[in-house]
Formats: C-alpha cells, sequence, structure tokens
C-alpha cells in the first residue's frame, strides 16, 4: 500500500507516472493497485492501473494485458471504460482509463439485493449499447459479468476488462477463457461461437437482478458445467417477482438459451433491441444520457491499504528480490516494448494528417487515392 510509486527516469515514452498526482487507492488488481488520479496542469480526474511486469510473466498473462491495451486503442465509446493513455518504466506497466467511482454491479447486487423491473431495464441497455459497439467493431467481449459492470456517479454503467476479448474470427473453438455461470455452452464445449456468447451473459446478469441469483450453480467449474449440460434454465410464470412483468421473464429466458440457434442476439443487437421487453425503449436518450438513471450509487469509500504481517513481509521482500534479478533481463523487457498509447498524440497526429490533406488539395496535389498513413482509432 502507500504512495510510494518509484518515480523512475527509465519511462519509455513522452508520458510517465510524474505526470500524475496520486489522490488515493480506489482497487487492487491481480498485478497491482488501482489508483484515482489527477493529470498535473489539469483538472481532469482518471483511474491508474499499475501492474508489475514480472508478476504478470509468472501468472501467464503476458498475452491477456497486451491483448487489452491492443483492443482498447482501437475503442472508444460512452458505454465501455475507454484508455487515454498507457505506459511503463522499468518494473511495471500502466494503463490510465476513465474515473468510474460508483462501484461494480456485484457490489450492487449484494448491497441492493432486489432491483426493480426498471433499474433492471435501464442497466441491461447500458450493457446492450455497449456490447453492441463492440460487435459493429468485430470484437467479442466473452467476460460479461457483474464484476466487469462498472457504474458510474451519473447511474449509467460501462464494461470494463477486454482481457480475453477477441477479435471475432470463424475459427475459435480453442478460445475456451471466461467465467463459469456466465460462460456460454458453445465456449464450455469448444466450438466455434460468435456475439451470441455476450448476449447469454447478458441474459444471466438480467436473470440476477430478477431472481436474486444465477440460474445455474455449483461449488466448483465442473459442477456449474454439469449443471448447465443437465437442463435448459427457464423463468417459470411462478417464479416472476410480483413487480416483474412476463415480457422481462421472456426476454431473459430467450438470451439463457443453451443453443445459440434458439437464442435472441445470434444475428446481433437488433434481435435484442426488437424484443417487445426493449421495443419501446428511448436508445436515443439513453446514448446521449439525457436519460433518467435507474438510481444514483453511493460513491465507494477508498480502499484501505494492506497490513502485512511479518510472514507476509518476509514474502513480499523475496518476491521483490526475484522480480527484480527477473526485469534486469533485455528479454524481458522485450516483450513489453509496444505497451504504449496516447490519445493526445493521436488526436494530434490525425489534425496534422487532416491538415496536410486539405493543404494537398489546396495546391492541386492530393487525390483520394493517394495513401496517408492514419492511425486506426474510433473517436
Amino acid at each position: 500500500g502507500g504512495c510510494n510509486f518509484k518515480t523512475d527516469s527509465s519511462a519509455v515514452g513522452n508520458i510517465s507516472i510524474n505526470d500524475f498526482k496520486l489522490k488515493h487507492m480506489i482497487g487492487r488488481g491481480g498485478f497491482g493497485e488501482v489508483w484515482k488520479v489527477q493529470r498535473k496542469g489539469t483538472k481532469k480526474f482518471f483511474a491508474l492501473k499499475e501492474m508489475n511486469k514480472a508478476k504478470i510473466i509468472k501468472k501467464n498473462s503476458v498475452a491477456s494485458i497486451l491483448n487489452e491495451r491492443e483492443l482498447l486503442a482501437q475503442l472508444k465509446h460512452p458505454f465501455i471504460i475507454n484508455m487515454h493513455y498507457a505506459f511503463q518504466d522499468k518494473d511495471n506497466l500502466y494503463i490510465v482509463t476513465d474515473l468510474i467511482e460508483g462501484g461494480d454491479l456485484r457490489y450492487h447486487m449484494r448491497t441492493r439485493k432486489k432491483f426493480t423491473e426498471s433499474e433492471a431495464k435501464f442497466l441491461i441497455a447500458c450493457i446492450t449499447a455497449g456490447l453492441e459497439y463492440m460487435h459493429v467493431n468485430g470484437v467479442l467481449h466473452r467476460d460479461i459479468k457483474p464484476e466487469n459492470i462498472l457504474m458510474g456517479e451519473d447511474g449509467y454503467v460501462r464494461i470494463t476488462d477486454m482481457g480475453i476479448s477477441k477479435m471475432w474470427s470463424p475459427d475459435n473453438a480453442n478460445d475456451t477463457s471466461g467465467t463459469p455461470g456466465y460462460m456460454a455452452p458453445e465456449i464450455m464445449c469448444r466450438q466455434n461461437h460468435g456475439v451470441a456468447v455476450d448476449y447469454y451473459a447478458l441474459g444471466i446478469i438480467a436473470y440476477e437482478l430478477m431472481i436474486g441469483k444465477r440460474p445455474y450453480t455449483g461449488k466448483d467449474r465442473k459442477e456449474i458445467r454439469d449443471n448447465v449440460l443437465k437442463e435448459q434454465a427457464c423463468i417459470k410464470k411462478s417464479m416472476i417477482p410480483d413487480d416483474w412483468s412476463i415480457e422481462a421473464a421472456d426476454f431473459i429466458n430467450k438470451l439463457i438459451q443453451r443453443k445459440p440457434a434458439n437464442r435472441i442476439g445470434l444475428n446481433g443487437s437488433e434481435e435484442v433491441k426488437q424484443h417487445i421487453w426493449l421495443k419501446n425503449f428511448d436508445w436515443d436518450s439513453l446514448l446521449s444520457k439525457t436519460m433518467k438513471p435507474a438510481f444514483l450509487p453511493e460513491k465507494r469509500p477508498p480502499v484501505k491499504p494492506r497490513v502485512l504481517n511479518t510472514e507476509e513481509e518476509e514474502k513480499q521482500e523475496k518476491e521483490k528480490e526475484e522480480f527484480h534479478q527477473m526485469l534486469r533481463r533485455n528479454s524481458i523487457q522485450e516483450i513489453y516494448k509496444d505497451y504504449i498509447f496516447d490519445i493526445e498524440q493521436l488526436k494530434f497526429q490525425k489534425l496534422q494528417e487532416m491538415r496536410q490533406r486539405i493543404y494537398l488539395k489546396k495546391i492541386g496535389r492530393f487525390s483520394e487515392d493517394d495513401h496517408i498513413t492514419t492511425t486506426q482509432f474510433a473517436c
């Protein structure tokens, strides 16, 4: 814990940890801490995640960390967590994203217990909007679950954690990562899969919001898998809470179909949006964020630094020394050489390219066939 980021002059690229003022810790990830930070010289606040390079290697997570940075560089939308900067120093990778301080959906499921139908509809619509954007851009999230849905203080939710997201390809039967309970049967059974896997997980979340628990549970991965394969879960009329509609139950039942061919969403978001439960939903006011949210969450308190006992301290010191030796090797540093991103530089580059195009057109030297390099970036 504590604010002891090393100021390392060996930071790669133009931006470094020294460009940010640390406010307080807002979470802990598998590879380090997450901080609320302010970009020095501005009034802009962000979330900064610190990830130890050696720990990433030890946990076999290099591909997933690099994959997330790669995908986030190509995506920008109000219903996903957007990346602003990525940089590194000798010890750590850093990723700077939108700051969302209302906690994740799992936290609210625990504290609220029950959700009204209108609250659930608003939350499901936000997630659908984020998924639609990702899918249009060829990306499958593949790990939609309440822990990966973050709630802003404005009451709107966003999708986060694209570590196991993938660009869709027709031959993806071996991409089997995910979270038991939310993982679609076709991923579990090592079959080729498409956007319908994310709508299956959306259905599981909707089921939880209505019923208060997941349709398929178990003490371990195998038991959950066995329960999924044993029988099709279904919300029966007798299970519908008094203040929920039969249309909501039908929507959920059609999303959690085990066979993708029977599932709405197989052919994209329009199938989901055209279901009677969402048919008259005002998507324009949702996207412009003028719609009144389901509820406003309370800001989660800062995370307290962890107090270690003597044994844990000794283990940490030993690990620190092991990591230090590891990170001295050039081959290790080479793995992360492309871990860099700066949204401001991208915007400037695009502006320069546009100016060059205008200038060349003006002097009659530019045709649409001329090739000017542009960075792929969805503004």
